[in-house]
């Protein structure tokens, strides 16, 4: 997938000096002084994902928006609220666009600034929708979900970091969450193995 134009990810203080060069800026929105707005790098406040009873799964907050965990709940409570009876796949709430997805008893929820790119959320949500459909063998549910929790956070970690878009094709995705699953599985096999290969010449050395 290619990922959209509206995605500079330029180096801390590009956007001012592509702007003081005359360089393209991001369009203002109504009511926004031409060329006041700059690209930013982190464009993903949170992540999470909820149950049909709007209770938390999984989730990652990226800023200091909501620094509690209290504060954090009763916001994805409002969000699940204002969205598990809705069709649409995108909401403006408190200052912020959300845009979510929801399979079976599962509600998957992208947040950023009230600012960013709608298309942007969407297709990080995409991603993470199809990145998990495959580490789950298409059963995006809550006990599977609950299963493979671990598999569910190296997939989120490959997507974003630290509020900074990584990847928005899931096929790269599952690449690298499988080696890095294979990585850790030949670090666990081989620790195993110098485990064994002491405790025989510890059982060698007693027997002579």
């Amino acid at each position: 997938m290619q990922r959209p134009e509206a995605w500079p990810r330029p180096h801390p203080g590009e956007g001012a000096a592509a702007a003081q060069a005359g360089g393209p800026t991001l369009p203002a929105r109504a009511g926004e002084p031409a060329g006041s707005r700059e690209p930013s790098l982190y464009t993903i406040k949170a992540v999470f994902i909820l149950d049909n009873d709007g209770h938390r799964l999984l989730a990652k907050y990226y800023d200091d928006t909501f620094p509690s965990m209290k504060e954090q709940m009763a916001f994805e409570k409002n969000v699940f609220n204002k969205t598990s009876r809705t069709d649409s796949e995108i909401a403006f709430f408190g200052g912020m666009t959300i845009v979510y997805k929801s399979s079976i008893d599962l509600f998957l929820y992208v947040v950023g600034s009230s600012h960013e790119n709608e298309l942007m959320l969407m297709s990080v949500l995409t991603c993470l929708f199809e990145s998990l459909n495959h580490v789950l063998r298409k059963n995006v549910e809550k006990r599977w979900l609950l299963e493979n929790m671990d598999g569910a956070f190296l997939v989120l970690d490959e997507i974003v970091d630290g509020g900074v878009i990584l990847e928005s094709d899931p096929q790269q995705v599952i690449q690298k969450v499988n080696f890095r699953a294979d990585d850790s599985g030949l670090t666990e096999q081989s620790v195993a193995q110098v485990l064994q290969s002491a405790k025989e010449q510890i059982k060698w050395s007693l027997l002579k």
